[in-house]
């Protein structure tokens, strides 16, 4: 659980903006973000981070190439 995200409660139905309200946040790739990957985009650079949604710790930016062959790959 994350305070940003909490965890739904036993037997309730979490809907896709519930369940990623980041999505309308322009620093967050939606492709990468309905993967499962946190998709948080240092904007300066144009990185994006690839780790699992909700991670712990640090993101782990990414060039956008390697970003774009997780999309592509379903990975």
């Amino acid at each position: 659980m994350n305070a940003e995200y909490p965890a739904a409660s036993p037997g309730t139905t979490v809907t896709p903006d519930e369940e990623r309200p980041d999505l309308s946040n322009s620093n967050v790739r939606e492709d990468l973000a309905m993967a499962g990957r946190c998709a948080l985009v240092h904007l300066p650079t144009g990185r994006t981070c690839l780790l699992p949604i909700r991670h712990q710790g640090p993101c782990e930016f990414h060039r956008p190439q390697e970003a774009q062959d997780v999309v592509a790959n379903g990975n």
